[in-house]
């Protein structure tokens, strides 16, 4: 498939086109889009596949700084959806998954003072805890657990399957309530694997 990059110019809405003019730019810092408030400008052909990479009309965005730049001004609102916020414009995309992807784990100490530091695909660094939870749901055609970490807002980066199996060794059983759950400690909290999600799929 062809890069389209080159053809954003002529497609992308203005306060997109400014951004992107930064795309290759060393300031990295995080807009406030959270705070941000312009009106729904539509929807745009731009669709994050389940394995990260990003798409604009049906090509994959082979420049990674543009990434990047779009990532940093991506914004899950309470309606479930993704969209990319500028002050002056917010614009729809797809995710088909997760928009980001968990691809590197690194773990210090044990039990209660565990912390697992996540690295996602593009560069966010997070630590598991309060701040950056850990949730899990299941895997609709495999039926394993699929791993998700909170980055920033309410985006989520979703665990690579190699990734799974890492974290997997991690889970531990604690005697809860009236029985036992299994889950893991970090940043001095426990997260739990939802009972049903361990059943065996019928």
């Amino acid at each position: 498939m062809t890069d389209r990059s080159t053809d954003f110019g002529k497609t992308m809405p203005e306060g997109l086109k400014a951004l992107m003019s930064r795309a290759d730019a060393g300031d990295r810092r995080l807009p406030p889009v959270e705070k941000w408030n312009p009106p729904f400008c539509g929807d745009l052909d731009i669709r994050i596949a389940r394995d990260g990479t990003w798409f604009y009309l049906g090509s994959p965005i082979g420049r990674e700084p543009l990434v990047k730049l779009f990532a940093s001004v991506l914004r899950k609102d309470e309606d479930g959806r993704h969209y990319l916020v500028t002050p002056v414009e917010k614009i729809g995309i797809t995710v088909e998954d997760a928009p980001l992807l968990a691809v590197e784990m690194a773990v210090e100490g044990k039990e209660r003072n565990q912390a697992v530091m996540v690295r996602t695909n593009l560069g966010d660094l997070v630590t598991v805890g309060p701040d950056h939870p850990l949730r899990f749901e299941k895997e609709t055609d495999s039926g394993g657990l699929k791993p998700y970490v909170l980055v920033r807002g309410r985006l989520e980066a979703l665990f690579t399957r190699a990734l799974m199996y890492e974290l997997a060794d991690l889970l531990e059983e604690r005697e809860e309530g009236n029985g036992v759950a299994l889950g893991l400690w970090s940043g001095g909290a426990f997260f739990t694997v939802a009972p049903d999600l361990l059943a065996a799929p019928q």
